[in-house]
Parts: structure tokens; sequence; C-alpha cells
């Protein structure tokens, strides 16, 4: 590194360090010393000083010829790519264009294998780390030079330089996770563009209906199926009175049918009424029937479904609910570590500060330790990132599966409520069918009544004899 150039990302005071070169943001750097520390020796403007590395950007082909690579003689870097050096002097590569992060020198030549670390383009970027196992690179992050290695290329965070505070405004927290804003990097893609689906309008946070607090988007959804659980019920409860009138009016038809009221008519019109008697109790068995049916076809559905329904409610709220609740947890100790290696990496610095002050052997000893201890802080962090990881990406998959599911169980409750309304109404039409049927012969024996008729049936029965009296003659 030394001889080369670097261009400075950030303004930087120097007050941090006893020693330190001030600059302002996109000042050019020619690097004297790049110790694995994080802090550089560089000269602008005749000043020679020290910086932090993380200030800073690389510029690879500032050098003369005889100090590139030869990698970088034979195959530029591509456009879009940049490089950055870590604190401990490893080059590594950022995508401007979707942020993906890599050790391995991104080639220009199409088709070129490349090993690196590419995050997962539909999960959303958490605290600056993708749920896939790649950091999102933002160098105003606090530790936006961390890298995920494998074991033989594990690096150390004890060194890691301080950095400016991250804007307030650049993140947005939801359900206890802080996720960048949309102003600071781009949207991420839809899960499934050509829906309206669950998934994807359900991760911020709302206010409740009184005001008080937020609920979280999945609770949301939640409530939304509660509802239909709840409504699906008082459906139910609406076929049974339904039934029960169904009952009662077919026990009343069948009584009346059994009235001896006008039992007297006879000839034409007296069958006709008989035959309309014996129609209610006709219909009145129609109407049993119907209510029979509505009940096992009907409402016995409506509420079998709602128990099952109700039981993966329950399921899907306990299961995400301990997810968010460990993703938290997870979140705590990584700030809770972040402070630590903060405060290590400070200590670590008041000690290098005061080696160049005095040289003795037992500041030389305390610099190991706070190095030591520094070190130590980097790699619980950076546990605790993995670990924050692995449950944000369990969660995320979670919410995605279960809401799908969700989905699917609003579709087939819907479908399923539809179909047994229309159950209904084909029963309800039979039922009228059916109460035709028992009423058309009533209108034939109506059509047929004939008063001439009746007193030819009558007098048929009835008569005494055709004799009629004549006048006496005396």
């Amino acid at each position: 590194m030394s001889g080369s150039f670097c261009k400075s990302l950030y303004p930087f005071s120097g007050e941090q360090h006893q020693r330190g070169l001030s600059f302002e943001a996109g000042d050019m750097i020619r690097v004297l010393q790049a110790l694995p520390g994080g802090w550089w020796e560089g000269e602008r403007d005749g000043v020679r000083g020290w910086f932090p590395s993380s200030y800073v950007q690389v510029l690879e082909r500032t050098a003369s010829l005889s100090q590139l690579p030869v990698e970088d003689l034979r195959d530029p870097l591509p456009p879009q790519w940049r490089c950055y050096m870590s604190p401990q002097g490893r080059r590594y590569y950022v995508n401007a264009t979707n942020n993906e992060t890599t050790w391995e020198r991104p080639s220009s030549t199409p088709g070129t294998p490349k090993m690196s670390l590419r995050h997962k383009s539909s999960l959303p970027a958490v605290n600056g780390f993708y749920s896939g196992g790649s950091p999102l690179h933002h160098t105003e992050h606090s530790h936006g030079s961390l890298l995920r290695t494998n074991s033989t290329e594990q690096q150390s965070l004890g060194s890691i330089s301080p950095t400016r505070k991250q804007n307030k405004e650049t993140t947005v927290t939801i359900n206890c996770v802080t996720f960048p804003s949309l102003s600071c990097m781009p949207e991420q893609p839809l899960l499934k563009p050509d829906e309206w689906s669950y998934c994807d309008f359900f991760w911020a946070d709302k206010k409740d209906a009184q005001g008080n607090g937020c609920i979280t988007g999945f609770e949301v959804l939640l409530q939304k199926q509660l509802k239909g659980k709840q409504t699906q019920k008082e459906m139910a409860e609406f076929i049974r009175e339904r039934i029960k009138i169904e009952e009662e009016y077919a026990k009343n038809l069948s009584k009346l049918s059994q009235i001896p009221l006008a039992g007297q008519e006879e000839g034409t019109m007296g069958e006709a009424w008989a035959r309309l008697k014996k129609s209610l109790a006709d219909e009145a068995e129609v109407h049993l029937k119907f209510s029979s049916k509505l009940q096992s076809e009907v409402e016995k559905p409506l509420l079998t479904f709602r128990e099952n329904f109700k039981k993966d409610m329950k399921r899907f709220d306990h299961h995400v609910a301990d997810l968010r609740k460990q993703l938290v947890g997870r979140y705590a100790a990584v700030e809770k570590a972040r402070k630590a290696l903060a405060d290590r990496q400070k200590d670590l610095d008041l000690k290098t500060q005061q080696l160049e002050s005095k040289l003795n052997s037992k500041v030389e000893e305390d610099i190991k330790k706070a190095r030591r201890k520094s070190t130590q802080a980097g790699d619980d962090l950076m546990r605790c990132v993995d670990l924050y990881n692995q449950s944000q990406s369990k969660w995320f998959e979670e919410v995605v599966t279960t809401s799908l599911e969700l989905e699917h169980l609003e579709v087939e409750r819907v479908e399923m409520i539809r179909r047994h309304l229309c159950q209904y109404t084909t029963l309800r039409h039979e039922t009228d069918m059916f109460n035709q049927s028992t009423v058309e012969p009533v209108d034939q024996l109506l059509q047929g009544v004939d008063p001439a008729k009746d007193r030819e049936l009558w007098v048929r029965e009835n008569n005494t004899g055709e004799i009629r009296p004549v006048d006496l003659e005396i």
C-alpha cells in the first residue's frame, strides 16, 4: 500500500489522533504507511499525519503501472465495482449498483467465475446486514467494513477504526428491527409482483385503533383473519336461526293441515279444499328436509372449518411471535457487542497514543492486552451478528411462509363460504320447486271446480226420485 493514493470519503478533523491528518471529503492522499491497526499514515499537500483507513477509498489506478498488481494490468475492474481496503490491509470489492460485497476481485470478462458473498436480492437488509449472510456496504455505518469470511479467512474486528455515527433519518425500525430507509437503498423487489400478496405489504408497523401504540404488520394480517373467523361464526349462527324458522314453520304447517275446518264441503270444491289442506302437510315435509340439509350441508361445514381455522391462527401467531422475541434479543446482543467493541477500540487508540508519546515496555504490554481485548470484542460482535442474521433470516422466511399460508387459508375460507351459500340458494330453489309441486294439484283441482258438476254429483247421491208433484183434479 505504501506509495499508493486514496481519496477521502468523509471529512476528518485529525483530533482523534495525536498527529492526525485533517482533510475534507474528496481530497487526494498519498499513503505512506498502512498499519494493520486501521490507522494509516499519509501525506496531503506536503503535510504528514495519521487518519482512519475506513474514511478513504483506495484508488488502484492512480499508482504507476509498475506498482499495480498483475490482474489490474490484465483485467481492469468493471465500471460499477469499487475497491476498498479493510483495516487489516486486505482489499475487498463493492458493487455500487446492488451493494454486493466480495473478497474476490471481480472480472470485466463476461462469464469469468467469481466467488462472492452475494446477498439475496429478495431479502431486506437489516442493520446493514443481509439475512443471506453478507453485509450491506454502508460506509456511514459504524462498522461498515465488516465482511463475512470462512474459517481460514476469519478477520479480526479488533482493529476497526471509528467512523461517523449513523444518521437516524437513514433507518426505519420495524418490529424492533432496523431497516435502511428507501432513501438510502433501492426498494426491494416484490416477492409476488403481479399480485396484491400479503407477503409484500405487511412489514411496517401501524398505529392501533386507539392510537396508543403500534402493532406489527403481521398482527394486522392476523386480525384480518380473526375477523374472518368471527364473521364465519356469525354466518353459521344466521343459518342456525334460519333452520329454527324452517322447523317452526314446518311444525305449524303440519298442525294446520290437520284442522277439520270446512271439512263438510262436498263435490269438486270439497275435493280441491281437501287437497289444499293435504298440500300443507306435504309442504311441511319439504321444509323439514330443507332445514335438515341446511344443518348438515351449510351450518356444520361453516363451524367445522372455523374450528380448524382457529387452531391454525393460534399456531401461526405463537410461532411468529416467538421468532420476533428471539430477534429482539439478538438485536440487543448485537448492540451490546457493538458498544463493547467501540469501548475496546477507544481503549486501544488511547494506548497507541501513549506509546507514541513515551516508549516503554509497560505501554507496549498494555497495547498487546488492549489489542487482544479489542480483537475478542470484534469476534464477539461477529458472532452476535451471525446469530442475529440467522434469526432475522428465519423470521423473514417464516413471516413470508406464514403470510402465504394465511393468503391460501383466506382464499379457501371465502371460497368455502361462497360454495355453501350457493348450496343454500340451491336448496331454497329446490324447496320452492317442491312447494310448487304440492300446490300444482290444488291448482288443477281448482280449475276443475264446476257448480253444475257438483249439482249433478250431489243429486245422483242424494236424490229421492224424479216424480214431481202435479195439480190435483177434483
